[in-house]
């Protein structure tokens, strides 16, 4: 594979209200955990719609492990929560992960589901539960679950710990450090600063639909002679 998990070269999105992304460039490298800041509004999460091809691009390029995007092919190493995720209502837990896997051409494995059921918090019992029945949390963990479970060779997250209490947020992070050090390249965007300063190898921020920082949370506060990574973020933005 690549050394470039995905690359975006001069990526432009414009909608009705006006340009969304401004010729984004910027590459994820194979195997490091990056994390995708920016106030609200900022272009995050239409960069992700790009990048999997929900939308069309105005202008630029995108490359997933040296493929064009647009291939159905290339997109077949990732693995992808949206934010706000809501499975089917009519769905069992349980049909749902079956339903995913089989999506993705992966088996079934109860021991294996079992196993991340344990690893992220959720009771084994809300799988015969419809979805529908779910709490915000438990939404999550299932998708985090669906996710983990198609065992890929990148994650990409919008807004990962969104609905998840601070036990269920540690036990992700756990489980993406782990996938991190077996290889894997996680993608994630965030408005939890700390988060991205805990996991990430490397962040950009986003603003204004233009990339205007890339590098390592300490290289972050150092260019705006900071202390934090919230005060660099805010002299960032200004």
């Amino acid at each position: 594979m690549s050394a470039s998990a995905v690359r975006f070269q001069q990526v432009v999105k414009n909608y009705a209200s006006g340009a969304v992304l401004r010729g984004v460039d910027l590459e994820i490298r194979a195997g490091e955990c990056f994390g995708l800041v920016g106030v609200n509004g900022a272009g995050k999460t239409s960069l992700l719609k790009c990048l999997f091809d929900f939308c069309a691009l105005d202008a630029g390029a995108i490359a997933i492990f040296g493929q064009p995007h647009r291939a159905a092919a290339a997109r077949a190493p990732l693995a992808y929560l949206p934010e706000r995720f809501l499975p089917p209502y009519y769905l069992s837990g349980g049909a749902f992960l079956r339903y995913m896997l089989t999506l993705h051409g992966a088996a079934y494995d109860a021991r294996a589901v079992a196993a991340m059921l344990a690893a992220l918090d959720l009771d084994p019992a809300a799988l015969a539960r419809p979805a529908r029945e779910y709490s915000n949390g438990m939404t999550q963990k299932l998708g985090l679950a669906a996710c983990f479970l198609a065992e890929k060779a990148m994650y990409v997250f919008d807004e990962p710990m969104s609905g998840l209490d601070p036990k269920a947020r540690a036990l992700l992070k756990r489980q993406v450090l782990r996938l991190r050090a077996a290889g894997a390249t996680i993608f994630f965007t965030s408005h939890a600063l700390a988060d991205v300063g805990e996991l990430c190898d490397r962040l950009a921020i986003l603003h204004e639909g233009r990339i205007r920082f890339v590098g390592t949370t300490a290289q972050c506060c150092a260019a705006y002679g900071a202390e934090t990574l919230e005060q660099a973020f805010m002299h960032c933005v200004a």
